[in-house]
């Protein structure tokens, strides 16, 4: 049996997530001034190249913003954010979302769905919808709930493939944590034949090149998860 090796996390990237947690938890609300690097590196007892590489990176993610004569000042990353920060709140509190960070994750991934969808019944070659059917088998023969999370994560992740756009699928990945913990949480719940059987609908009307349909039941079953009727706001 090999063991994976251990390694703790840098100076650097210690700076950068507690300023994110700071941030993220509205401690440094949206328009609030740093101290000066020097200041900075003496509180936190590390060298100013720490902190000049960790606000570098903070403000590459959105989170910062370089104003001058003003000094370095707290962004509305909401506004100024992009995937770097999407990650970052994902990760925020080890992955452990809210209510309203699931509610957006939930409607985010309802709009992905509907333009993969679209794509998918308009420009995937039949070889390519067969590939769905493989994903589905996997979430069907899952002996477990993480694993079936696994599989249908796979699936989605195919579905936006096969539609030909380059962006939608890196959207998808950047997604991938909390979604596979929703669909766990999902799974324990209603049991895998559920989640294979929303799959499976889906699956088949894409076959058919159903648009109408198929887009129907997106908002059908996502809509469930949003509203609450299928409770995955909070663990079983």
């Amino acid at each position: 049996m090999e063991f994976v090796k251990l390694s703790s996390p840098s100076l650097k990237d210690l700076f950068v997530q507690q300023l994110q947690g700071m941030i993220l938890s509205g401690a440094l609300p949206v328009g609030s001034r740093l101290p000066p690097e020097r200041t900075l590196a003496e509180q936190m007892h590390v060298s100013r190249t720490v902190v000049n590489s960790g606000l570098s990176e903070l403000s590459e993610q959105g989170f910062l913003e370089v104003r001058p004569r003003q000094g370095t000042c707290v962004a509305d990353y909401r506004r100024r954010g992009n995937l770097s920060t999407l990650v970052a709140i994902m990760q925020y509190k080890g992955g452990v979302l809210g209510r309203d960070e699931i509610r957006s994750i939930l409607e985010v991934r309802r709009a992905l769905e509907h333009l993969a969808v679209e794509r998918a019944v308009r420009y995937a070659s039949d070889e390519a919808l067969e590939r769905l059917g493989e994903a589905l088998t996997q979430i069907a023969a899952s002996p477990s709930a993480e694993q079936a999370a696994e599989a249908a994560f796979a699936f989605q992740h195919e579905l936006a493939l096969v539609g030909g756009n380059s962006i939608v699928p890196l959207i998808y990945y950047s997604f991938k944590p909390p979604v596979i913990a929703l669909w766990v949480r999902f799974c324990n719940r209603y049991g895998i034949p559920a989640l294979v059987n929303n799959t499976q609908t889906l699956y088949s009307l894409l076959r058919a090149r159903d648009l109408e349909g198929a887009s129907r039941w997106i908002d059908i079953y996502l809509e469930q998860a949003i509203s609450g009727n299928q409770q995955i706001y909070e663990a079983p």
